[in-house]
């Protein structure tokens, strides 16, 4: 599967695509909202950045007690479920007079079941593409993201000054509702993927054969930490460049699109694995400019350039999956996707604290160095090794379950 017809074309993608697009504007417009709404209550900065961004801490508790659900509900019922739930959330945050308590509770509580949607989603794009085109659709899910933020800032600042703070966040709970309804009624329901009652003790023991395997190991590693880093150094964006800091965030969006779109439709496969490693340095590298205080155009330039490093999350996503039972891929891919957002926010925290005593240039060249050094530690464990990748059509045990057919691929920025 080479092309975005063919693509499309698939039964069930579709409409996987318009709700997981649905639900990613619906937190751009609202997590703006919120974030303008608690700085307008409280006039703190820090604040008004962990309303908007601090969700991504309750990845770590969701990755420990929730994930074995991923593979154990059926995959529509559990999508529906997450929209309305997320829907209900942002309606009870537009609550007028609701306490600073309860708006970090009901963050938290969103984040906490956010944490089980990217195993649900990404677990069924699994079931619904063959494996030729895993790395196409998932690409092009990635590039709706870059997409669908830089619409739904846009279109969230139109909406908070024109139907005030809580009225954007009543459209963000509506287009909630709408990725609940397309999840429903657009899916097939399909059984889950693995047998037994989702519950805590079940994600830890699935979480330890997860992490068992050394070369799975170093992919979680590889996925998470270096981008995390450089999550960091955007970060610092608005303490870099205030007046300029939505242009960065743009060409930023705008180079993980052109990575996604290039690796995902025109690179051949069989270039695929040599561009894996200069991909994870070309993540960090350009922003080792920030340390010689660039001019504008240069700065947009490296972080364009090096934002098309992301896509390398795709070929290590692909291997993953490579790697791991198919009735593990649900929870796999949900410890791959909330390792991402923890690390996402650990790099903010770092990089504010370096930037705190030093200044923000400094801090991003850090980041960036520290990402590089990561990268280059983990390079020799990521080589190609046949002999301990499990291959499509092979049946092999893993933890005391089975494999019996073709594996699927994966990808993310977050």
């Amino acid at each position: 599967m080479r092309t975005y017809r063919e693509l499309f074309r698939t039964p069930e993608y579709t409409p996987l695509f318009t709700a997981a697009s649905a639900q990613v504007a619906a937190s751009t417009v609202s997590g703006l909202a919120l974030g303008t709404l608690v700085y307008g209550a409280t006039g703190s900065p820090l604040l008004s950045a962990l309303s908007m961004f601090g969700s991504s801490f309750a990845q770590v508790l969701g990755a420990t007690v929730l994930l074995s659900a991923a593979d154990r509900l059926p995959p529509r019922a559990a999508m529906t479920a997450l929209a309305l739930v997320h829907c209900a959330g942002t309606a009870a945050l537009a609550v007028p007079g609701l306490p600073l308590w309860a708006v970090f509770a009901v963050v938290l509580g969103m984040g906490l079941a956010a944490s089980l949607g990217g195993g649900v989603r990404f677990g069924l794009l699994n079931e619904i593409l063959p494996r030729d085109g895993y790395l196409l659709g998932r690409s092009v899910l990635s590039m709706s993201v870059g997409v669908q933020q830089i619409v739904g800032f846009v279109a969230g600042g139109v909406l908070v000054t024109a139907l005030s703070p809580r009225g954007t966040l009543l459209a963000g709970a509506g287009l909630y509702l709408v990725a609940a309804a397309v999840a429903r009624w657009g899916l097939t329901g399909r059984p889950p993927r693995a047998q037994g009652r989702p519950s805590p003790a079940e994600t830890w023991r699935v979480n330890r054969v997860l992490w068992s395997s050394g070369l799975r190991r170093r992919l979680y590693l590889a996925l998470w930490v270096p981008n995390g880093l450089i999550v960091g150094c955007e970060s610092l964006y608005v303490a870099y460049d205030p007046p300029h800091a939505g242009l960065l965030f743009a060409c930023a969006a705008a180079g993980m699109l052109a990575g996604d779109t290039l690796l995902g439709r025109f690179v051949p496969s069989w270039w695929r694995e040599r561009l894996s490693a200069p991909l994870r340095l070309l993540l960090a590298a350009p922003y080792l400019v920030f340390l010689l205080r660039p001019s504008l155009p240069v700065a947009l330039a490296a972080v364009m350039l090096a934002s098309a490093g992301y896509s390398a999350s795709l070929l290590l996503q692909e291997r993953l999956m490579s790697v791991t039972p198919e009735e593990m891929s649900g929870q796999a891919l949900g410890l791959q996707s909330s390792g991402v957002l923890t690390m996402q926010g650990v790099g903010a925290a770092i990089a504010g604290a370096v930037a705190q005593t030093t200044s923000a240039p400094a801090a991003m060249g850090a980041m960036a160095v520290a990402s590089v050094v990561v990268t280059l530690a983990l390079a020799p464990g990521l080589r190609p090794g046949p002999a301990a990748e499990v291959r499509p059509g092979t049946v092999t045990g893993v933890g005391g379950l089975r494999r019996t057919g073709p594996l699927g691929t994966r990808r993310g920025r977050g």
